[in-house]
């Protein structure tokens, strides 16, 4: 069934108030809803309740350059976290030199609603990749279109803080998991990162959790190196400032000389 088809109009009236009460009762402006929740978004968030995914919105947890992130609580009560990427504000300035190039989506559309479920859905499988192979990652759990749902980092009363927020206890040792990590999907995933940083690493019961992986590439893609090198530098510098010194041209070296 299409999703323009997906509800009539009684349904999606119905989804409406329903949306309106949460956002009444969570706090969104505005703004963000006009640029979130549009028709086809309702759609999707329908689709994900019918389909026993989640059943209720709880609360925003941040607000991206290219999407939001919600917390909620699926049927049996457990929390998971809801990427919803923006169809109307979404740049492309970007997006293009991370997916033309990546053999897993060789025919891209030209279509703006498609391309952004195309990012979306190249989130979720940089995630399984990631995940296969036991580095510390949002589980996916499951995406449609522009909406991708994956595992809650946090605790019942606050989400995971991003490592720039945190006063790590032990910066050597949190700068060797990320370095291990970066090289642990290169070596045995295929898969690059592409923007690593701070602001792209969450802190969960004291280990580091990376995320934001829709611009990740696999190896055999033409910039992978230099967006390898770009995420080996931005942890270095992050780190210098937590008097941790190292090589990135050593680090580069060893990673890439299997």
């Amino acid at each position: 069934m299409s999703s323009d088809k997906f509800l009539d109009n009684k349904s999606l009236k119905k989804l409406d108030r329903e949306l309106e009460s949460i956002i009444s009762r969570i706090g969104i402006d505005r703004k963000t809803q006009d640029e979130v929740f549009d028709k086809s978004t309702l759609n999707t968030f329908e689709k994900l309740i019918s389909d026993r995914v989640i059943d209720i919105l709880d609360f925003p947890i941040s607000t991206g350059k290219e999407g939001n992130v919600f917390r909620a609580v699926t049927p049996e009560k457990k929390l998971v976290a809801i990427k919803v990427y923006r169809v109307t504000t979404l740049t492309f300035k970007h997006i293009s030199s991370y997916i033309i190039g990546d053999p897993r989506f060789k025919s891209l559309s030209k279509n703006r609603r498609d391309i952004i479920y195309t990012w979306t859905k190249k989130e979720y499988k940089n995630l399984q990749r990631a995940n296969e192979i036991k580095i510390n990652v949002p589980k996916p759990i499951k995406t449609i279109n522009n909406v991708l749902v994956m595992e809650y980092l946090g605790s019942a009363n606050m989400a995971a803080p991003l490592m720039k927020d945190v006063k790590l206890k032990d910066p050597k040792k949190i700068f060797n998991i990320i370095i291990e990590s970066i090289s642990k999907m290169y070596k045995k995933a295929d898969l690059v990162h592409g923007d690593i940083s701070a602001y792209n690493v969450l802190m969960h019961k004291n280990k580091p959790y990376i995320i934001d992986f829709g611009q990740g590439v696999l190896t055999e893609h033409p910039n992978s190196k230099e967006f390898l090198r770009r995420d080996i530098h931005n942890i270095v510098s992050y780190f210098k400032k937590l008097n941790i010194i190292a090589d990135e041209n050593k680090i580069f070296q060893k990673i890439t000389n299997m």
